[in-house]
């Protein structure tokens, strides 16, 4: 490992997973289902916090097209745990966030409020999952992984760089900003080929999508994999990679954004209360341990 993968690897630029998603409800502010008004999210007398800037600094520097395939070959053969869902949760438990002024819930609590604000609105069941199930690739901070290796946007890599994507003059210190094969517009990929072919920088939404693949319906497996995707789902970055099913499908993304986002109350879900509705649906869905 180069001197410069090693300190990107130790540097801790976020105290908390919690700030990249303060940022990201700045960035995109939208009314939803919250117990207050949209204004009064992540009100902040200071200017956002420089942490953030540094995690896409290291971020957007080192997430290149050959470290998210080396990601994916690392992570992707799911041989770490075998747990159940709710294993899983509780042991994504030790990620609380202590510095989010707007919940103290721990993150079991954030996937269970997710998933009661799809419930409440008649969703289906499996969309009700799908919002249990979608921070749950949070796991790969307590395999080692360092934060911005598993939060933040997320964006293509193997091609240019969209100026879509937050921060994106930290692109600047990226290797494959200097590639010739990947900085032009559609690098190593074709017109319209399909998301399912393009690699996006690496995360817990690649991670949890490849969990649960061909346990949800297709929909609730695309929110999974693109709902960090925020350069297409809110600003209409790629679509030229896209092709039409994709397009089609990226509705369903932005159904579940508002969800993710907005659904923190003070009022805290009771895990023991719920718990048998949840392990039914898990049970109808998936199977009885998770690889991991």
């Amino acid at each position: 490992m180069s001197e410069e993968s090693r300190a990107a690897k130790e540097h801790s630029p976020l105290k908390s997973i919690g700030e990249w998603e303060e940022d990201v409800l700045r960035r995109y502010p939208e009314s939803g289902k919250t117990p207050k008004a949209k204004e009064e999210f992540r009100n902040y007398a200071a200017p956002p916090r420089a942490t953030v800037r540094e995690f896409y600094r290291i971020n957007h520097t080192y997430q290149t097209l050959e470290f998210v395939q080396q990601k994916k070959k690392q992570f992707l053969s799911l041989n770490r745990k075998n747990m159940s869902t709710w294993e899983a949760m509780e042991y994504l438990n030790t990620l609380v966030d202590d510095s989010d002024p707007d919940t103290d819930l721990s993150q079991l609590q954030h996937l269970l409020q997710t998933a009661e604000a799809i419930r409440a609105d008649g969703h289906p069941d499996w969309f009700v999952l799908t919002g249990l199930l979608h921070d749950l690739g949070k796991v790969l901070c307590l395999f080692g992984e360092p934060q911005w290796a598993v939060v933040g946007d997320t964006f293509a890599v193997g091609c240019a760089f969209s100026d879509k994507v937050v921060y994106p003059e930290y692109f600047q210190q990226n290797p494959d900003d200097r590639n010739p094969a990947y900085r032009t517009r559609l690098g190593v990929y074709e017109e319209g080929c399909g998301l399912d072919k393009v690699h996006l920088s690496w995360g817990h939404d690649e991670y949890i999508y490849n969990v649960v693949k061909g346990h949800l319906p297709e929909e609730g497996l695309y929110m999974l994999r693109y709902h960090s995707f925020y350069a297409a789902h809110r600003e209409g970055a790629y679509t030229y990679l896209m092709n039409e099913h994709d397009k089609r499908m990226f509705e369903w993304v932005r159904r579940f954004n508002p969800y993710d986002l907005y659904s923190k109350s003070p009022v805290p879900p009771d895990p023991v209360a719920l718990r048998p509705y949840y392990d039914a649906l898990i049970a109808k869905y998936l199977p009885a341990k998770l690889r991991l």
